[in-house]
């Protein structure tokens, strides 16, 4: 198990990850950036034991369409689905749609998450610039993909 800050409610030689699949959900809008919080998340994943044979990923065309996908992860029959991961990154411009969208992509995540009763963790990026979208992917700010991948194996962990 690696060290990266934060603790399993139980302990992870208990932690069983053997049938657990996590469903990740990526927006392509601005895919320079996701495309790097994907990588980071499934690098998480993997470091804590889970075969990428158990990661299914979707790829959407934004952030606004990450609830829906993921709504749709929880309800596919032939992948049963332990967490969902919504990854994306929305940069604010002159109009008030980014307000529109980040405001639809938080509340519809978490409305999944609660339908289901599953974790359905909220990796998007929300950034007045491309800079500080970039400082959050691996700069001062952290590496937002693998903290939601994180949040996800921690809540997991919690629940079992």
């Amino acid at each position: 198990m690696s060290n990266t800050g934060f603790r399993f409610n139980s302990s992870p030689t208990s932690f069983v990850l053997s049938n657990i699949k996590v469903g990740i959900v990526v927006s392509t809008w601005n895919e320079h950036i996701t495309s790097v919080l994907l990588d980071g998340a499934i690098d998480e994943l993997r470091k804590f034991g889970l075969p990428l044979e158990q990661i299914i990923v979707t790829k959407v065309p934004g952030a606004f369409e990450l609830p829906l996908a993921a709504q749709w992860c929880f309800e596919n029959k032939q992948n049963t689905i332990d967490a969902v991961i919504c990854l994306g990154c929305v940069i604010k411009g002159d109009t008030p749609h980014f307000d529109f969208v980040c405001l639809g992509a938080t509340n519809g995540v978490m409305e999944v998450g609660l339908k289901f009763s599953k974790p359905c963790i909220f990796g998007v990026i929300t950034t007045n610039t491309e800079q500080q979208a970039f400082d959050r992917i691996g700069g001062s700010h952290g590496h937002k993909g693998r903290e939601a991948a994180q949040t996800a194996l921690q809540l997991l962990s919690i629940k079992q």
